[in-house]
């Protein structure tokens, strides 16, 4: 099928008079082709003085696009070469899933969903205010049932323009899907607007999506990549942020890791976590290439990782290692956000329309009309403490899973010279991980550039419980034998003679080692929320669950299937329970810690 002409399409979607002086716009396409529709609506977003904050663009296909595909469809129009480009530089290696791509500097949104059209409509969270609709060329039932599903994303006057003429049939299926015909033309434009009132068929979540918060006031609390990359997320969308942290940095915590990976989760079943961690790490990448500096902050090494003991191996060609604080710090270096270092927060309290923050002295530090709890373990304690002031919380609180922190120490030292040889020149991780030839901040850029080597990290369970820092050093330099072990043996002398020096943090885990994301409060205007148990695997999830977060609360698309969403609910369960323990090793309940 050819691609229809892009202009005919967006004169029919009513742009872009339809959306000036919006804050945002959600277009919806049901066959993305080869990205021509898209890349017409992004050129006229950019020339537009008066176009939305930000622009969403959800568009379904059942392949992957092709790279070469997507650079043909555009080469007769020279002004879409250079977004093209772009474009299709973020398309190489899709699969069938949902992919967050962020195009001009995250203010334009494309969320490009590969698929059965009406699975991935099902799976879709959101109210779109444009839908270019392609009557699938398939049976006659199944475009009926194509059209229901999209009803489940059109608010009262969506307006759906038709790539293709329609026959009486179709046209009489949209009709009793509630749309009627607005404008007949080159493309025929209806707009959903059914004789019947929309109320019962209608979640929680798109309810929200109908009336979502408006862009406000919002204190984030929790400095470290949990709370930074949900600062940004708003602050991209017009929120003013204040960022509270107990610490006198910023990724004063668990994110003042020197440096960790960014390596996807497998699993033989491609469980939840695998497909969290793809994403994620995904929409990770991307903030690096575009915030950090590559060879010094961050790089796309390559990670190789030892399954089974040594036994088999997986190369990772998207991943690489990176420094979290500056990642941390870029973000909190937006416009829109305001850092508060040294603010202890000891309780949050309702006055009136809004959360007021209090240290321990009762004296406030803080208040917005929105808060976000981000950090981590700590956010147990202010819970707790806020379900016994407002019993009306009670119920939904009581239904977080156990937060609880687990300590882990890393080991490093600094390269000597004639240890290249024996050192990976890429990251390696399974049972416990090593990164090796990782420049030291501060240092100017040259050959004889100080370099570092990273070991561990080891989780504070089992044996390791309230030891000291000697014997977590004793258990990576004992995981490292089993994983390197010309590298163990090069490093030994180090560990031997106390060369080897220390980082330690606390994780913040749920018993079923996901994070939590989303409202603690019920209702269609939530105020209070959580992203929160990363454990080791911030870097993986950090920027998904900000995206997820701030999706929610501005009634924008998710950045991935809403049946996935629910594992990562912050309301999911209501096990209290203790945290199974994990074994030493690394290797266990379907992680690799590094």
């Amino acid at each position: 099928m050819r691609e229809p002409v892009p202009h005919t399409l967006l004169q029919g979607c009513g742009l872009p008079q339809a959306w000036r002086d919006k804050s945002a716009w959600r277009v919806l396409d049901t066959d993305f082709h080869q990205g021509l529709r898209f890349l017409n609506i992004w050129q006229t977003w950019r020339s537009d003085a008066k176009r939305p904050r930000l622009l969403h663009y959800v568009a379904l296909r059942e392949h992957p696009p092709s790279v070469d595909a997507i650079l043909q469809a555009a080469a007769p129009y020279p002004e879409l070469h250079a977004l093209a480009q772009e474009l299709a530089q973020e398309c190489h290696g899709l699969a069938v899933d949902f992919h967050r791509i962020s195009l001009n500097e995250g203010r334009v949104l494309l969320t490009l969903c590969v698929g059965d059209t009406q699975t991935l409509l099902r799976e879709q969270q959101f109210a779109a205010d444009s839908v270019v609709w392609d009557p699938p060329e398939s049976a006659a039932e199944a475009i009926r049932w194509t059209l229901k599903a999209l009803t489940r994303c059109c608010r009262r006057g969506t307006l759906v323009v038709t790539a293709q003429a329609q026959s009486p049939a179709q046209s009489a299926w949209l009709v009793q899907c509630g749309f009627r015909v607005a404008i007949n033309g080159p493309s025929t434009q209806w707009s959903y607007d059914p004789s019947w009132e929309l109320k019962t068929t209608r979640n929680l979540e798109l309810a929200r999506s109908i009336l979502p918060s408006p862009a406000s006031d919002c204190v984030v609390i929790g400095a470290g990549l949990a709370g930074a990359s949900v600062a940004a997320a708003l602050a991209k969308r017009g929120w003013h942020v204040q960022v509270l942290d107990a610490g006198a940095t910023t990724a004063a915590g668990a994110s003042s890791l020197p440096v960790g990976l960014m390596v996807p989760h497998v699993s033989a079943d491609d469980n939840p976590r695998s497909q969290l961690s793809r994403s994620g790490i995904r929409m990770s990448l991307q903030q690096a290439k575009s915030l950090m500096k590559s060879g010094q902050d961050w790089a796309m090494s390559g990670v190789l990782e030892h399954r089974e003991l040594g036994v088999s191996t997986l190369w990772h060609s998207q991943a690489g290692w990176i420094k979290p604080a500056q990642l941390v710090n870029a973000w909190l270096a937006q416009a829109g956000i305001r850092f508060v270092p040294n603010a202890v927060v000891a309780a949050v309290r309702r006055e009136g329309d809004v959360w007021v923050l209090h240290n321990a002295a009762g004296q406030a530090l803080a208040q917005a009309s929105h808060v976000v709890f981000a950090n981590g373990w700590g956010a147990q304690a202010l819970l707790d403490d806020l379900q016994i002031a407002a019993p009306e919380l009670g119920p939904n609180l009581a239904r977080l899973p156990a937060l609880q922190g687990i300590r882990g120490v890393l080991s490093w030292g600094m390269q000597q010279p004639g240890q290249a040889s024996t050192l990976p020149a890429f990251p390696v991780n399974g049972l416990g991980s090593l990164i090796c030839n990782i420049p030291l901040d501060g240092e100017t850029e040259s050959a004889a550039q100080a370099q570092a080597w990273y070991a561990g990290a080891t989780y504070e369970t089992g044996t390791l419980v309230n030891a000291p820092v000697s014997a977590h050093h004793q258990a990576n330099l004992d995981k490292l034998r089993t994983l390197l072990p010309a590298a163990a043996q090069a490093l030994g002398p180090a560990f031997a003679t106390g060369q080897v020096q220390t980082w330690q943090g606390t994780r913040c885990v749920t018993p079923d080692r996901l994070p939590v994301v989303g409202p603690l409060d019920a209702g269609a205007s939530p105020r209070l929320w959580i992203s929160a148990a990363m454990g080791s695997r911030g870097l993986s999830y950090a920027v998904l669950c900000a995206e997820l977060l701030a999706a929610q609360m501005g009634g924008e698309p998710w950045p991935l299937p809403a049946s996935l969403a629910r594992h990562l609910s912050a309301l999911r369960s209501n096990d209290r329970a203790r945290l199974p323990t994990v074994k030493q090793g690394g290797i266990s309940d379907g992680i690799i810690h590094p």
